[in-house]
């Protein structure tokens, strides 16, 4: 079969025009034998489209990735979005609450920390409902409380349901400020209908699949509620040249040496063309900063890692037999590498719980951090050639009212927020394409691979995914986000640390360097109000020890699973904790 790209692309992509007149391929027009080279690549919804030439403006290509909110939970009241239907003012739409018997509306929710709600195979299909978008408050209401692992998709993270709050540009202040200036892509939908995993999964590999041998991409199936891919262990962070251990989240050794992930990922077809690629996650260290309040300074507590389930590739066989497993990184790298002017062709930047938005991790850390990253960016000497792309992994079980297409029998799944930050990018433009994670990858294939897809029939690597993600005729062309023939737009530069009308905010200076035990205590205390335990600002040791002693032991094992952590240990000593 004829293969599906070009051979001048990737590292053959600079070859003079010349050259490819004496290479007859299909996919190839040229403008004249001395002209430049038109790049015609599958996919859209034609079959077939042209790649513009000013793409190759793009070098480098970053994808920061954060957790669980909906695009209605952040975007709702956006002007001119497709966000929550209103009537002067008011929703005209409200979910019912079966617990009370009321059907409740979208409300303004200023609470920096938030519970969201189950978001699972089945809740993604309860939430939907057949179209009627009304599954949300029973959803969450049936979700397991008192979870030990917050990131669990089958919990609810708060008492009462606040799956119908929204959030306001005053509470994200940066984030309505990235979409006022550069694009706002309002349908964008998660790749799959479930939940962290299986997105992450997607996001690099275009597919989520269980495998059950080492090194054989047909031994692998779709991976569906049934059958669901195999889950990394949450801790410590992989990276650095470490290969994913087949450990289980008791940290042993599982009996079928899972997760085994076999099939072919993005990272393959760039090794293969000599395309530079990074993976940053959060590992326990801070980034490199003289000064916590700096602008390239984000809220990064010393105790996290970015867990299993966001950082799936040590896992996959190829970045193993490729030998690339050190391009697995912790985040102080990347911060590196934009100061030094180095990042490399493709970049994937994804966080640690603490600052990840995932419920019940506040909003405001998540957007220090993520501002911390793009102002490094922004101040890199490689602006001038940098896409930004942020979007959020899954909907959290917060409420949407669009209701997502179906492309295959993995989803789309519900409607996430999504960014794009360029010097090329368009200003104040909101994208009505739908769009998911495949769009991602899509645009990286014509920019770096000549339009090579993730294909068992073209990539050498036959597996049986279902479809070519990239080629559905629904998916739309993040190239439509840009003008690449306009100059370089300025950074834009915003503080870490915004003024907001976010309420309950823990103590974020226990997340930055030289941060005091008083101060650290102050966060879990806050911590623990935000989960139940009612204890004043300044709350003693004793005071603490008190309040905890007096729970539950599954209420107490609850809430230290997310708490603890803020405590220094010479206080869990204290505390007894």
């Amino acid at each position: 079969m004829t293969p599906r790209r070009p051979p001048f692309a990737g590292k053959a992509a600079s070859k003079t025009a010349a050259s490819l007149c004496a290479t007859a391929v299909l996919s190839l027009v040229l403008s004249s034998c001395g002209g430049s080279a038109v790049e015609r690549v599958e996919g859209g919804r034609t079959g077939s489209y042209v790649v513009p030439a000013g793409i190759h403006k793009i070098k480098h290509i970053v994808v920061i990735m954060q957790e669980n909110r909906s695009f209605d939970n952040y975007f709702g009241t956006y002007p001119g979005a497709d966000g929550i239907p209103m009537e002067d003012g008011k929703p005209t739409v409200c979910v019912p609450d079966l617990a009370t018997g009321a059907c409740v509306a979208p409300y303004p929710d200023h609470a920096d920390v938030n519970g969201g709600g189950p978001h699972n195979y089945t809740n993604a299909t309860s939430d939907i409902n057949g179209g009627k978008m009304d599954g949300f408050i029973g959803q969450a209401e049936q979700g397991k409380q008192e979870c030990t692992d917050p990131d669990d998709p089958a919990c609810t993270n708060s008492a009462t349901p606040d799956v119908m709050g929204y959030h306001t540009e005053s509470d994200i202040p940066n984030y309505w400020a990235y979409a006022k200036d550069f694009v706002l892509q309002d349908h964008m939908f998660e790749p799959n209908a479930s939940w962290s995993l299986p997105a992450h999964l997607f996001l690099v590999s275009e597919w989520a699949a269980y495998c059950t041998e080492e090194d054989n991409p047909s031994s692998c199936v779709n991976g569906t509620k049934a059958n669901p891919p195999a889950k990394p262990p949450a801790s410590p962070a992989v990276y650095g040249g470490e290969a994913g251990p087949k450990k289980n989240k008791y940290g042993q050794t599982t009996s079928n040496h899972q997760p085994i992930y076999a099939w072919t990922d993005l990272t393959y077809l760039l090794h293969k063309d000599d395309v530079s690629w990074g993976y940053y996650v959060v590992s326990g260290t801070e980034p490199d900063c003289e000064d916590p309040a700096d602008e390239t300074c984000g809220p990064i507590r010393q105790n996290a890692n970015t867990p299993g389930i966001w950082n799936p590739l040590p896992w996959f066989n190829t970045v193993q037999a490729d030998h690339q497993l050190g391009n697995i990184q912790d985040v102080t790298k990347f911060y590196a590498a934009t100061k030094s002017g180095n990042l490399p062709a493709v970049s994937w930047v994804t966080p640690s719980n603490a600052v990840s938005e995932h419920p019940p991790s506040p909003v405001s850390f998540g957007q220090s951090y993520v501002t911390s990253l793009i102002n490094a960016v922004m101040r890199s000497p490689d602006w001038d050639s940098i896409a930004i792309f942020l979007a959020w992994d899954d909907w959290g079980g917060f409420y949407d009212n669009v209701v997502p297409p179906t492309v295959d029998v993995n989803g789309y799944g519900l409607r996430v927020p999504g960014i794009v930050i360029s010097p090329y990018a368009k200003s104040g433009y909101i994208d009505h394409q739908t769009l998911s994670f495949d769009a991602y990858d899509k645009f990286i294939e014509d920019d770096f691979l000549g339009g090579q897809r993730i294909d068992p029939r073209s990539d050498g690597r036959p597996d049986r995914r279902p479809d070519v993600r990239e080629d559905e005729k629904i998916l739309g062309n993040l190239e439509n986000d840009f003008n690449f023939n306009q100059s370089p737009r300025a950074p834009l530069v915003l503080p870490v640390h915004p003024t907001t009308t976010l309420t309950g905010t823990p103590t974020a200076s226990a997340s930055l360097p030289g941060a005091s035990s008083r101060s650290q205590l102050s966060n879990a205390i806050a911590c623990f109000n935000a989960h139940g335990v009612t204890l004043p600002t300044g709350a003693t040791t004793k005071q603490v020890k008190a309040a905890m002693r007096a729970l539950s032991a599954s209420k107490r094992q609850a809430v230290l699973s997310v708490c603890a952590t803020d405590l220094p240990a010479k206080l869990r000593v204290k505390l007894q904790l």
